[in-house]
């Protein structure tokens, strides 16, 4: 199953690395294929590095693919994460 939304960035600080590692962390449990694309840049988003050379900032909307078996849950996971603005 493949799923893509756009998500928006709402924390202050945009996709620092506290994000990044969340991000990482809530992936780890996932077997889906997620990439982040933002500006025609488009990221693998299981590593951190990758993450924050996107340079999102607050306000940004980021196009999240996810692509696996588990493809609902991990996107949920995902959309819970940037609404809560990662626990920040």
């Amino acid at each position: 199953m493949k799923l893509v939304k756009n998500i928006k960035v709402k924390n202050t600080l945009g996709l620092h690395i506290r994000p990044a590692a969340l991000i990482v962390k809530i992936l780890q449990l996932s077997k889906s294929s997620v990439f982040f694309t933002y500006k025609k840049e488009t990221v693998n988003a299981h590593s951190i590095m990758n993450i924050l050379t996107l340079a999102a900032k607050k306000n940004s909307e980021i196009m999240v693919t996810v692509k696996g078996d588990d493809a609902v849950p991990t996107m949920e996971a995902l959309i819970e994460a940037f609404e809560t603005c990662f626990e920040e």
